[in-house]
């Protein structure tokens, strides 16, 4: 085993945290969670994604969230796209990376990005262009890696496609995505068995869904194959408004203190990140699903939780 010493935590809480809520979010509050964020020492965040804002309305405010990003150097700000459309969103701002993702699932392509799989090359191509052109970062991620509820288990062969495809622009990271919370250890080992070597020192990283409770176990097994890189959100929001029972990521709070128990930096201070999983909590009027943020109620004097949420 190859465990690294230290890990980089991309949080995706304003973009896949938020999205399947039903009760908007103002563009004050995600700015100010972004905020409470780079405070809690997080050094890369999703601030929120460029796609249909009839489809998903929560993400509607995309430029004015970007607009109003705190400035800071040592972060990495990012959004999603899903299409060339999207692309073309993200360039009219100063968002510097933009996520480009495609499904290994043709059923979920089709939901979730308008287009049957034998489409996707070329729209890639489109998006990759548009984004390397104009200067931009970016994360490339593929989703349904482990599968979906139509296509399970995943032809190994198709997410290796994918991801040469994306190695071949010169992309800046590569992400795998367990979108539907399908992923088990033995799955997680054996394909990145399989697609490290071709990653040939590309950083790879893990977003993963708790669905069925393997998701700190999955992260475990990512570890131990080296990985470094991982998508979490607080308090374990999160789920794609596309995919039957879904659940959020795993939790900022909880992968912390999984990695800080087994002496790998983080950099990422829990309790800050805590009190705003229960700020939203209490916004949303519901418990979260993730576990440690419940130990670490909002104390006196912590700015995030000084204002109310109306």
């Amino acid at each position: 085993m190859d465990i690294p010493s230290q890990v980089l935590i991309t949080e995706v809480g304003p973009r896949d945290g938020l999205q399947l809520e039903v009760r908007q979010v103002p563009t004050g509050e995600k700015v100010a969670l972004i905020a409470g964020l780079v405070q809690a020492g997080l050094k890369a965040i999703q601030v929120t994604s460029f796609v249909h804002p009839h489809k998903v309305p929560q993400m509607a405010d995309a430029e004015a969230v970007i607009e109003l990003l705190p400035t800071d150097d040592g972060v990495r700000y990012s959004a999603l796209a899903l299409n060339y459309q999207g692309v073309v969103r993200a360039l009219k701002t100063a968002i510097p990376w933009i996520e480009i993702s495609a499904a290994a699932s043709d059923a979920h392509s089709r939901v979730n990005a308008g287009l049957p799989l034998d489409r996707v090359t070329a729209e890639v191509d489109r998006m990759m262009n548009a984004a390397l052109k104009a200067g931009r970062k970016v994360r490339a991620s593929i989703q349904c890696v482990f599968g979906c509820a139509e296509e399970e288990p995943m032809p190994e062969e198709q997410i290796l496609r994918l991801a040469e495809m994306f190695l071949s622009y010169g992309i800046h990271q590569l992400v795998l995505a367990d979108t539907t919370g399908m992923g088990t250890p033995l799955k997680v080992k054996r394909l990145l068995k399989a697609l490290l070597p071709m990653a040939a020192g590309m950083p790879v990283g893990l977003h993963l869904h708790d669905t069925r409770g393997l998701g700190l176990v999955n992260a475990m097994a990512g570890l131990e194959m080296g990985i470094s890189q991982f998508d979490t959100s607080l308090g374990g929001l999160g789920g794609c408004p596309f995919v039957a029972g879904a659940a959020g990521n795993i939790a900022t709070e909880d992968t912390v203190y999984l990695f800080n128990s087994m002496a790998i930096e983080t950099g990422i201070d829990i309790p800050k990140v805590a009190c705003w999983s229960n700020r939203l909590s209490k916004l949303f009027g519901r418990t979260l699903q993730g576990k440690i943020y419940r130990l670490e109620p909002c104390r006196a004097g912590r700015p995030a939780c000084d204002r109310n949420t109306n």
